[in-house]
């Protein structure tokens, strides 16, 4: 149903994310499985775990040479809860990945928005392509929270106030921020899942530096953790071999 401009309502303030793994189908044996046939022809799933010493040479080879078609072969579906602001950064990633959005044209959207916590550091310093960021001051954790807040209790009561005139949704929804929280599927193979995770987040193994923005670091972090259980061995030689997708 929707509110009336005169209703009570609570904005949630949320500083973290949601990230789960609803299904999928991803394996190292996925990995041998396909680069095998270029040599075996077809094969029985059951032989390929017969010797896991040459499974995992075969698997860091592969990544070591960047012969990367054989990790294509799985799939991840994500249940993936945001800012606004972090999908349009999902959304450069397009090779590999399907995604399905909740639609602000055919459901009221709710007064969920981010504000960055304690953990996030405030402020920028140096230049474009060469900077780095640093805590900011209590008084800085302050301002934004309550101007953060401020913006998104006017935005979201302007929002209602247009619904509740008639005003469709698609139109009403155009006066939220990219703070407000959406959500989404988004399906991968672990290729994709490399290639992402070598551009948005940082870690001590990567060859090539990144500089992601925080918010998609912490949903790319939780990705990863799933990730690693799901294929041990395909994780440990992306990492051994610099973090560079195949």
């Amino acid at each position: 149903m929707t509110s009336t401009p005169d209703d009570e309502f609570k904005i949630d303030l949320r500083g973290d994310v949601t990230v789960e793994l609803v299904k999928h189908s991803a394996t190292d044996s996925d990995v041998l499985f396909a680069a095998r046939v270029s040599t075996l022809g077809e094969q029985s799933l059951d032989e390929l775990d017969k010797d896991p010493e040459r499974s995992k040479g075969l698997i860091n080879f592969l990544m070591r040479d960047r012969h990367g078609s054989p990790f294509e072969h799985n799939s991840m579906t994500f249940f993936i809860s945001a800012p606004i602001f972090v999908f349009r950064e999902f959304m450069r990633h397009r090779v590999g990945w399907s995604y399905n959005e909740e639609s602000g044209r055919y459901r009221e959207l709710q007064p969920v928005f981010y504000v960055p916590d304690e953990s996030r550091k405030l402020v920028q310093q140096g230049r474009p392509g060469k900077y780095v960021f640093v805590e900011g001051t209590k008084e800085q954790h302050e301002l934004v929270g309550h101007a953060m807040e401020e913006s998104y209790r006017q935005a979201y009561a302007t929002y209602r106030q247009m619904l509740a005139q008639g005003v469709a949704r698609e139109v009403a929804r155009s006066v939220l921020p990219v703070g407000l929280y959406s959500s989404m599927y988004a399906t991968c193979n672990a290729r994709s899942l490399m290639h992402f995770l070598g551009l948005r987040t940082q870690h001590e193994l990567a060859k090539v530096p990144s500089f992601p923005q925080r918010e998609i670091e912490m949903v790319g972090e939780k990705m990863e953790a799933e990730w690693a259980r799901l294929m041990p061995l395909t994780y440990a030689a992306f990492n051994a071999n610099g973090r560079v997708a195949p």
